[in-house]
């Protein structure tokens, strides 16, 4: 099998990562500066510590059965498109679970000023996805790709549709 017959074994996850890594970086430099003190919320900031570190934990463990368990690079080398597992669950878990670990760190912050970059994490997931990923895989897979598109979310895992209406994929 030729190089081109098949992904990238990372195809644009690594600027992915270190866009919003920095991002999130940038934030906990910046949270005591005078100027963002006004976001600062005190009031919650044991439910936001909580809800942060499960969001850290639950990016973790998706990160894990994306990459370790569903052997994710033995797929892309064989040039098979992965529906299950972690994939089951979202279309980009590796992507996803770094989302969701940084959107955790934001949360331990607890300044609603930053409560925006999740947001920003996902639009920027959503159009880097749209421009290359789903482009390449709807070319070497295309209604295979495309039906599993119509079942399961681009950025955060949720059950697939048929799940959702007692019926799960096989």
């Amino acid at each position: 099998m030729k190089k081109s017959d098949h992904l990238p074994i990372y195809g644009v996850g690594p600027l992915y990562v270190a866009v919003i890594a920095a991002l999130t970086l940038a934030a906990f430099l910046l949270r005591n500066l005078p100027v963002l003190s006004s976001g600062q919320v005190k009031g919650m900031r044991a439910l936001f510590l909580v809800l942060g570190v499960l969001l850290i934990l639950s990016g973790i463990a998706l990160w894990i059965y994306a990459v370790l368990i569903s052997k994710i690079d033995d797929s892309i080398k064989e040039n098979r498109l992965v529906t299950t597992g972690a994939y089951a669950l979202v279309r980009n878990p590796i992507y996803s679970a770094a989302m969701i670990a940084c959107t955790g760190v934001i949360l331990i912050l607890s300044n609603a000023w930053f409560f925006v970059l999740p947001f920003v994490y996902w639009l920027f997931m959503t159009v880097l996805m749209k421009a290359t990923e789903e482009k390449w895989l709807k070319k070497l897979y295309g209604q295979e790709y495309e039906d599993y598109c119509r079942r399961v979310n681009r950025c955060w895992p949720w059950p697939p549709k048929e799940a959702q209406h007692g019926k799960i994929p096989h």
